[in-house]
């Protein structure tokens, strides 16, 4: 008698799906775990629950076809401007920071990490008014100037840059504060960079030097290997200014040399930053960027830059690898700012995942100065996952067709998950 009831008992737990939601054969590409093939990907409970070669539609709530795409963890722009200052003031140069929410979810961005926009005195209001509040995870490098980049006075202020300071208030948000950054100081002396790079010390973390102009008193050479420790951060480093050509082309040798040291070069594109005749040599002979950003704000969203997967795509047209730029747009600058649960799709680690097409056809990419550089490949997002909820689906892959919901009400179709739409993004547990 009890054995029939038993067994009915044990079927509908067997029916019960495994999994909140499948992404079913994509090209997985996961650099740190050394996947370029076709897989399943699983989520559950906001993680990463499987990737296998074949997991079957009914284990999960709900199942989505995403065969002839590449699915990679959600991508991480390493430099962008996201906080406008405590009072709204713009950027130095008068470009203005952007809500994250506005650009990053749409393009596959799941983390953004601002460099510099703020500094200790308002970090506080940056909390509050963008880190708190968007679905886009946001985490910071913070301004060694008190006051991050509020114009080009407050920048120069030596009495502003105080390096105990800025690592005391890193110590204190080690779940958001990810770096300093010393931003377009031009001066003859080291001093903002010594003082990042004592705060660095302090905190144990790492500094990003954005300098647009360099003097014979401190020339980038010695920037990169004297001053910068390893794992600290040249950004817009095929920028006009950085020493990188002789007079017959060829890549100068010491760039080799810092990088051995361990110092990192990113793109940091940005409306200012970037020029096909440094990048397109450089990635030709052998000295592709560490890691892909777009030094996004209101100044480079509508220029050359445009956002993270065109700045990519500009790299795949120069030659990189598909892998290889997912590579320095995922896990590479996860480990560079110490977020290795991010970046990657290992079972257990937070679902962010990025869906995207790979467009082949006739295009053109512009840089900062309004150069034009042809190409046939163009990155295209089709659907961000981030901590496991759907937060961008370009084609409504994970909805039902309007003809077959009935009577559905004002709001639509419920997701997925159950919810009327998608809520905010988990933040990454607190370190340790």
């Amino acid at each position: 008698m009890f054995l029939p009831i038993f067994l009915f008992a044990a079927g509908l737990l067997a029916a019960q799906p495994s999994y909140d939601l499948l992404l079913k054969g994509a090209h997985v590409i996961d650099p740190k775990n050394k996947i370029s093939a076709p897989r399943d990907v699983a989520i559950k409970d906001g993680h990463i629950a499987a990737v296998e070669a074949s997991i079957p539609a009914a284990r999960a709530r709900k199942s989505v076809d995403v065969s002839g795409l590449y699915l990679v963890p959600g991508l991480i722009d390493l430099h962008a401007h996201v906080f406008a200052g405590t009072e709204g003031r713009s950027l130095a140069g008068g470009e203005a920071s952007i809500y994250p929410d506005t650009f990053a979810l749409r393009t596959g961005v799941t983390t953004v990490v601002d460099a510099g926009s703020s500094g200790r005195s308002n970090f506080a209001y940056f909390k509050r008014a963008v880190i708190d509040r968007a679905r886009t995870r946001v985490l910071a490098l913070l301004n060694i100037g008190a006051a991050g980049m509020p114009g080009d006075a407050e920048e120069q202020d030596l009495g502003l840059m105080d390096a105990k300071a800025a690592a005391t208030l890193a110590l204190a948000h080690p779940d958001l504060i990810v770096g300093f950054k010393v931003a377009h100081y031009r001066g003859a002396d080291w001093t903002p960079v010594e003082r990042g790079v004592e705060a660095g010390n302090i905190a144990k973390l790492p500094v990003m030097i954005d300098f647009g102009e360099f003097r014979p008193e401190r020339p980038f050479q010695d920037l990169v290997l004297k001053k910068l420790r390893p794992g600290d951060i040249y950004t817009h480093c095929f920028y006009a200014p950085v020493p990188m050509l002789d007079t017959a082309g060829k890549l100068l040798p010491y760039l080799f040399e810092a990088r051995k040291r361990g110092v990192l070069f990113d793109v940091g594109h940005g409306g200012a930053a970037f020029e096909f005749r440094q990048a397109v040599p450089a990635v030709r002979q052998g000295f592709p960027p560490d890691t892909i950003s777009t030094d996004i704000h209101s100044g480079s969203i509508n220029a050359g830059m445009k956002d993270q997967l065109n700045v990519m795509s500009k790299f795949l047209n120069m030659g990189m690898t598909l892998d290889d730029v997912i590579l320095r747009s995922t896990w590479t600058p996860a480990r560079v700012i110490h977020r290795e649960q991010l970046g990657h799709l290992s079972v257990g680690a937070l679902a962010d995942i990025a869906v995207l097409r790979l467009d082949k056809g006739r295009f053109a990419f512009v840089d900062s100065y309004g150069a034009r550089m042809d190409g046939s490949q163009l990155l295209v997002n089709e659907l961000t996952v981030a901590s496991g909820l759907v937060v961008y689906d370009l084609n409504g892959r994970t909805r039902e067709r309007w003809d077959r919901l009935g009577q559905y009400g004002p709001q639509g179709e419920p997701s997925w998950d159950g919810s009327r739409g998608a809520s905010r993004a988990r933040p990454l547990p607190r370190e340790k």
